[in-house]
């Protein structure tokens, strides 16, 4: 049964990386302006995310992955798993793009692959890269997570805009990626790593920071936890205040 679940759970993460990857990075070959991009990025998640976020979380991100590890919200073996799921989807889906496009819209685009805007170094765009995932994966806790956050009525569709809106700044910059798994399937494929390392240390050192600071401020518990009813013999004042036996 335990098979069988992880199964199930990779299959989502795989489907939904993959979809993201083959519509994301092969957007970069036709669209016609950072918008159209910053669209298709968006909406490929917010759809994926409502339609399989019940199965596995709807991560589709190695940095999403490990916001949740850090914050003990996903099992060690889990998250590797769906890491190895998340970077084999990329992969594959980057392989199907150059299958399909044409060699010179391939060449031109270098399937999507992410560089570095003219004039800013790769240590600002670490920085970028970081703080455009801090947003993202802030709003993944907030709405995904937090209980009392508005995922079942919303969706993915607070992720999605967040996509959309991150890469809308940082897209001429970085490419917007906030995810390893987007940039490298495109690298992988189009053998394009100059500044590699900034598409991985930046999207996880955001996630970390983000999922940890959400953790700290409003999923730990401030007050003890009500005890329980009357019955248990536990003199409790009010909901929430110390229990006085």
């Amino acid at each position: 049964m335990l098979e069988r679940d992880y199964l199930r759970r990779g299959a989502a993460e795989f489907i939904g990386t993959f979809a993201l990857i083959f519509v994301g990075a092969g957007s970069v070959a036709f669209a016609r302006t950072l918008t159209d991009i910053a669209l298709e990025h968006g909406l490929v998640i917010a759809v994926f995310v409502s339609a399989l976020g019940f199965i596995s979380g709807g991560h589709f991100n190695p940095a999403v992955t490990l916001g949740f590890l850090v914050t003990k919200r996903i099992a060690p073996v889990l998250a590797v798993w769906y890491w190895i799921v998340q970077f084999g989807a990329a992969a594959i889906a980057a392989l199907l793009l150059k299958w399909v496009l044409p060699t010179a819209i391939e060449n031109q685009a270098h399937l999507g692959a992410p560089s570095l805007g003219g004039g800013i170094g790769a240590g600002a765009a670490v920085v970028v890269e970081a703080v455009l995932t801090f947003f993202l994966v802030f709003v993944v806790f907030a709405t995904a997570v937090d209980p009392r956050g508005a995922f079942k009525q919303i969706a993915g569709l607070a992720i999605g805009f967040t996509i959309a809106l991150d890469i809308l700044m940082g897209g001429v910059l970085t490419g917007g990626m906030m995810n390893p798994a987007r940039a490298f399937g495109p690298q992988l494929l189009a053998d394009n790593w100059s500044h590699f390392w900034v598409w991985y240390i930046g999207p996880f050192a955001g996630a970390v920071i983000a999922a940890s600071l959400y953790e700290l401020l409003y999923l730990r518990p401030t007050r003890p936890e009500p005890v329980g009813p009357p019955e248990t013999g536990v003199d409790e004042p009010t909901p929430g205040d110390a229990a006085i036996s």
